[in-house]
């Protein structure tokens, strides 16, 4: 957290969630613990004027419960993996947002919370 700018702004569009200054740490912790052993592969990476831009392919065990909505689905110890685009703007060497745009489709399919 010490790269990011106090007012700074987590987004992620896909899954519709959003946080703010202090409450981006927490918000990223709770990612983690839904996520324990989530890992983050770059497949390609953009650095130009104030912006970086990441491309990634995320896995990670499914080993807590998954909700959307009312539909639950319980964990299985089975791998999940998914892609995603980060869109980071930077000011004075401090991350300003971070923008994710991410298959959240692919999860919901590979959990059982989507045909």
């Amino acid at each position: 957290m010490a790269m990011h700018a106090p007012d700074m702004v987590f987004e992620n569009h896909t899954a519709g969630e959003s946080a703010e200054g202090e409450q981006v740490r927490e918000h990223i912790g709770a990612i983690f613990a839904t996520w324990p052993d989530i890992r983050f592969e770059a497949r390609r990476l953009c650095v130009r004027d104030g912006v970086v831009t990441q491309e990634w392919t995320a896995s990670a065990t499914r080993t807590s419960e998954m909700r959307r909505g009312y539909p639950v689905a319980a964990p299985t110890g089975k791998p999940v993996e998914w892609r995603g685009i980060d869109v980071i703007p930077f000011e004075g060497g401090k991350v300003k947002r971070k923008d994710v745009y991410s298959d959240s489709v692919s999860i919901l399919r590979q959990v059982g919370l989507l045909d």
